[in-house]
């Protein structure tokens, strides 16, 4: 999935790939483990519900709706054209997967809210899983949210924040005050777990935790943007820079798929 994020970039022109490459393994464990849905019936009433916040990664969640089963992976490369359903941030005529419209940022952990109010009031099964980035918790409706959240005790709500410590005009750290992170979701009420958000058995093993609980639950994911090719690691500038066919090749390389 990371050569098919790198090879869609440079094919198609669309950036964000720094940011893609920071959240896969997050959104792999999620359809691969933690979350109740059936390719073939998108729309099944029992299905769990997963929100993209942080948009500009629509291209991580498209390919890994299209590796699950979602659609052909041939569509991929209609990203950003003219017309096509699959937008830079995901728009209301998504592709089959697509749950919400995210263009700006810090509105999802408040959409799954009143989504999972909702399912508890009419004591329906589905869960709601929200992906933010660190910087998209810069809003002030991500915290607005969280003390709703658990002030209405939603045990259904998972939030998992992609960590990656850049946004696009620099370090998380040094634009907000976001240290310490767990603490300040903890005493807004909610069971709060840190771990590798590379680490797919600490993943898997963080959402099974994340079901057992009275309260709605925060995954802090520390990552790295651009993970997984060395060129890209922590550089800023992939926020935006689209690679060029020798830097996808370079990259074919370092993942070993030669």
């Amino acid at each position: 999935m990371r050569l098919t994020l790198c090879d869609v970039s440079n094919k198609t022109k669309t950036p964000h790939l720094g940011s893609c490459l920071s959240c896969i393994d997050i959104l792999t464990s999620l359809y691969w483990h933690a979350l109740n849905i059936d390719p073939l019936q998108p729309k099944l009433a029992t299905r769990d519900y997963f929100l993209l916040g942080k948009g500009h990664a629509a291209s991580a969640l498209y390919t890994t709706l299209a590796y699950r089963g979602f659609f052909k992976k041939d569509a991929l490369y209609e990203h950003g054209q003219t017309g096509s359903q699959f937008e830079e941030h995901p728009g209301i005529n998504g592709p089959s997967g697509i749950e919400s419209v995210s263009g700006s940022l810090g509105h999802a952990l408040s959409l799954a809210t009143g989504m999972a109010l909702s399912a508890q009031i009419q004591n329906k099964s589905n869960r709601f899983y929200v992906l933010m980035g660190d910087g998209e918790i810069n809003e002030g409706t991500v915290w607005e949210a969280a003390m709703f959240a658990a002030g209405k005790k939603l045990n259904n709500l998972v939030a998992i924040v992609d960590f990656n410590k850049l946004q696009g005009t620099g370090e998380s750290c040094d634009i907000m005050h976001l240290e310490p992170l767990e603490e300040k979701w903890r005493a807004f009420g909610w069971h709060t777990i840190r771990l590798d958000g590379h680490d797919i058995n600490a993943l898997n093993a963080a959402f099974e935790e994340a079901q057992k609980q009275s309260q709605p639950v925060c995954i802090i994911a520390d990552t790295i943007k651009g993970k997984g090719i060395s060129f890209m690691e922590n550089d800023n500038n992939w926020h935006y820079r689209i690679p060029k066919t020798e830097e996808v090749e370079r990259a074919k390389e370092e993942l070993g798929l030669q």
